[in-house]
């Protein structure tokens, strides 16, 4: 069992690589009383800095200052063995894991995995258990300028509005795109469609007749694709897809028995 020792709040110091910038001052009132009341009742996670007398935080910088706020000297903690590296890794991965972590900081923390640390995408997928397709959509929210996503977030604007705004490449029109979405309260389908919208009329302005023409017969070879599928059920032939949809791409996965016996009623 994993020994748990009292550190003083002033020897604890904060990964660098802690994803979360934003702690919200009511959370963490709240979070001091109920500390107050209860004590710390989950052990923070610190790895001591060069055998000194300082320790750096793995997880748990939500309690500590919750901690801190609630005049708590000392505060419970494990103290794990590992490198510099791997705290950081841990310390993002574990803020990932919970679910009110803010989507433009979880984006971050996914690009400092990939680019920092040197994980891929595969590999990161695996510990948290999501798809690719999910962490490049995820990553794609940080091509928004860093202005366009403060204004997201201040206004408490969702990730499905900011993946709309993915869709306007320029920022000017992202502007006028969001001063009508807070000053007209649009909900993320309105948002949506006004932005199809003002895409389209772009298109029909300035066609391209290339990309018109790839885009028809991407919508051909889909249709194909579904037609075969559904040919092949018909014919009693036990095929099964999945399709997976992004702003990317369109993935098929198609599964068909080698055993192929048909169905008495397909006849």
């Amino acid at each position: 069992m994993e020994q748990i020792v009292q550190i003083p709040t002033e020897k604890l110091l904060p990964n660098p690589y802690q994803p979360r910038k934003q702690f919200k001052s009511e959370d963490m009132l709240s979070l001091a009383d109920s500390i107050k009341e209860n004590g710390v009742l989950q052990p923070l996670l610190c790895r001591q800095i060069n055998n000194s007398d300082y320790y750096e935080l793995v997880a748990g910088e939500r309690r500590l200052r919750a901690s801190i706020l609630a005049n708590l000297q000392t505060v419970p903690c494990i103290i794990i063995d590992c490198d510099y590296e791997s705290s950081a890794v841990f310390s993002i991965l574990e803020n990932i894991q919970r679910s009110d972590l803010d989507f433009f900081e979880e984006a971050q923390a996914i690009n400092q995995l990939v680019n920092h640390f040197g994980l891929t995408q595969q590999e990161i997928g695996k510990k948290l258990g999501k798809s690719q397709s999910a962490l490049s959509n995820k990553l794609r929210l940080l091509k928004l300028p860093v202005d366009v996503r403060y204004f997201i977030e201040k206004h408490g604007l969702t990730e499905r509005h900011a993946r709309a705004l993915l869709k306007i490449d320029n920022e000017k029109d992202m502007w006028t795109t969001l001063k009508l979405i807070t000053d007209k309260h649009l909900n993320v389908e309105q948002t949506e469609a006004y932005i199809n919208d003002i895409t389209d009329k772009k298109i029909k302005g300035k066609p391209n007749h290339n990309v018109v023409r790839l885009f028809k017969d991407v919508r051909i070879f889909v249709n194909t694709v579904d037609k075969a599928i559904k040919t092949m059920k018909e014919a009693g032939i036990n095929a099964q897809s999945d399709k997976t949809e992004t702003d990317e791409y369109i993935e098929y996965r198609v599964r068909i028995p080698k055993d192929i016996r048909v169905s008495p009623n397909s006849a």
